[in-house]
């Protein structure tokens, strides 16, 4: 792909950035100049392919990044999963890129070490390094050794863990306000949903670490939903268990890529697999005025065989049916599928907005602005709208 048209972009003050990174997860979380999270990795070679339109998001991570000690630093790397589409890369963004801590939930490398890519096996090793680090030195250790846990008590009991320090285990249902030892409650705070513990020996993707984001910014605030690849159980789970505050969402990252696994299940009770109409209403309820679905994946087709992979057409067709119209969008059509670039909402004094709008022409070189690109989306999918019946989740996708 063209990487002038990703250069034209600029990294927001604070907020989102989605990747076009084909179908897989790549997401950048803004907090302010100094601090930067990403989330989940799906760097392909393929992408250093000027004709290829997904992104080479390592090397547009080391343009964007604040630099320290005369390298790109990310405050923390966080590992929902690791599906080769999760991590894909790591090992060379590791190479390239200070990484302050790494976020994970460990039970997942345990039960699947025989199946792991080679990339999850880089992380597994820096991550197996940087625990035994924090217990040999009781957790003061420095920037780029650190790891934050996401997990339960019983966790520690195990040998590899036995003295990991308790404060930096965080348990779902509660939240992170502090990155890379860097208190940050006011202007960032994830609360973790899952993996619940009576998932974590369960189907690899049902450990997924699932989390509300809340970005706050010059008096205005965004939150996203981040469910990694789990699936309806879990998700509905979710949405069961929890405080409608911590479920709150402008943007949601549509989970598993735009899986109709999310809403389509076939549960005990089932003769097939049927339509869970109530996980869209608990997701509209709690969706805020204007909010977005963002499936990262290659380009939604217009209807799906039996058995293909995601993203899923009947899923964006009940994701359309509870968000305002055009606010759909997928990471490989975003504005066009021959150049997609990254999906960007930036946090303001009035909010969240899709789309940094750059004022400074000369900072884009003459490109088209960032505010331009966004009307840009509304025009290209002015004619993909959400079907036209008010009846809700019932009609044929």
């Amino acid at each position: 792909m063209s990487n002038d048209k990703v250069d034209a972009i600029k990294r927001p003050s604070s907020g989102f950035i989605f990747w076009p990174v084909g179908t897989g997860d790549s997401t950048t979380l803004v907090v302010d100049d100094e601090v930067t999270l990403h989330v989940d990795l799906n760097n392909l070679e393929a992408a250093d392919d000027e004709d290829d339109p997904r992104t080479p998001v390592i090397d547009q991570l080391e343009k964007i990044l604040p630099v320290r000690d005369g390298k790109p630093f990310l405050a923390s790397f966080v590992l929902t999963h690791p599906d080769q589409d999760h991590c894909r890369g790591f090992g060379e963004l590791l190479d390239r890129v200070t990484i302050g801590e790494l976020w994970f939930t460990p039970r997942v490398f345990r039960e699947y070490q025989k199946d792991l890519c080679e990339d999850a096996k880089k992380f597994r090793k820096e991550a197996k390094r940087r625990v035994q680090e924090m217990i040999e030195n009781d957790g003061e250790i420095d920037s780029g050794n650190r790891v934050r846990i996401i997990g339960y008590d019983d966790l520690l009991e195990e040998a590899d863990y036995k003295g990991f320090p308790k404060e930096y285990l965080t348990i779902p249902g509660n939240e992170i306000t502090e990155v890379d030892r860097e208190d940050l409650e006011g202007k960032f705070r994830a609360f973790i949903h899952a993996p619940f513990k009576d998932d974590s020996d369960g189907d690899r993707n049902d450990t997924s670490v699932a989390m509300q984001i809340t970005l706050i910014s010059d008096g205005g605030s965004g939150q996203a939903m981040m469910f990694g690849d789990l699936s309806h159980p879990v998700i509905s789970n979710i949405f069961e268990r929890s405080e409608e505050a911590d479920l709150a969402w402008d943007l949601m990252l549509a989970a598993h890529h735009c899986s109709k696994s999310v809403m389509y299940w076939q549960g005990e009770d089932d003769d097939e697999e049927k339509l869970k109409k109530e996980i869209l209403e608990n997701m509209e309820k709690v969706a805020k005025e204007s909010a977005y679905v963002i499936s990262s994946s290659e380009p939604v087709p217009s209807k799906n065989k039996d058995g293909d992979n995601p993203p899923h057409a009947k899923a964006k067709n009940r994701y359309q049916e509870i968000v305002e119209k055009n606010h759909f969008l997928c990471t490989q059509e975003h504005p066009d599928t021959d150049n997609p670039l990254p999906i960007i909402f930036e946090i303001t004094k009035d909010g969240i907005n899709l789309s940094d709008v750059d004022d400074d022409e000369d900072d884009n070189n003459g490109e088209e602005s960032n505010s331009a690109l966004g009307a840009a989306i509304i025009k290209a999918r002015g004619e993909d709208r959400p079907p036209s019946q008010p009846s809700r989740y019932g009609h044929s996708a």
